[in-house]
């Protein structure tokens, strides 16, 4: 919504614009502890919060307002993007991107991003438009075909996993929703495409 970002961090034009240091995090809590300072490096203003592994397959697409509600609440919260693959609620302010896709655990760029990556981040709330970019490392400035190659080249975080108590039909709606296309795809099922792969897996078998 447009009216989630603080006006006051928003430039010219009607234009949010942030470069910033990732900062990532596989577990939720993990991640609201660093912003509450308990941890070293805490994240601090500027810095870009991305937390991966939310998705479908990791949590079955949890609910995140609680970071984005630790940051409101904090005097330099609204200096701090969080970026997702997990979903907010109807409340979560500040400049939050959620439901990005491909998800991490579907091998989406999200999931390759390592911490000190810098971010650019270019949203505007006039057009309703916005991108995320990879634009450096932490020893280097990368171009957009350096970026992708970067991205293409790393594996998946070492810490990406699905949550280990992920219930069973939890798990099975995950995967039928992949199957169809996934978060792209608005996360339903395409009952054509899935009975399309079982065919296909069973004559390869």
């Amino acid at each position: 919504k447009a009216t989630a970002i603080d006006p006051t961090v928003v430039g010219e034009e009607n234009i949010y614009r942030l470069r910033g240091r990732a900062r990532v995090f596989t577990a939720e809590h993990e991640a609201i502890q660093a912003i509450k300072g308990q941890t070293h490096p805490p994240v601090g203003p500027g810095d870009v919060l991305v937390y991966i592994g939310g998705g479908p397959l990791g949590t079955g697409m949890e609910e995140t307002y609680q970071l984005t509600s630790a940051l409101k609440y904090l005097p330099w919260g609204k200096y701090v993007p969080l970026l997702t693959d997990a979903r907010f609620s109807g409340v979560s302010t500040g400049a939050c991107v959620g439901h990005i896709g491909p998800e991490a655990l579907a091998g989406g760029p999200i999931g390759r991003l390592r911490d000190g990556d810098l971010i650019e981040i270019i949203i505007d709330r006039q057009k309703l438009e916005g991108r995320i970019d990879l634009v450096g490392t932490v020893d280097r400035d990368l171009s957009p075909a350096q970026a992708a190659q970067v991205l293409q080249d790393r594996a998946p975080h070492p810490d990406l996993r699905p949550h280990a108590d992920l219930p069973d039909d939890t798990r099975l709606w995950a995967a039928l929703q992949s199957a169809s296309g996934g978060a792209w795809a608005g996360s339903v099922y395409d009952v054509a495409e899935i009975i399309r792969l079982l065919e296909a897996g069973k004559h390869a078998a």
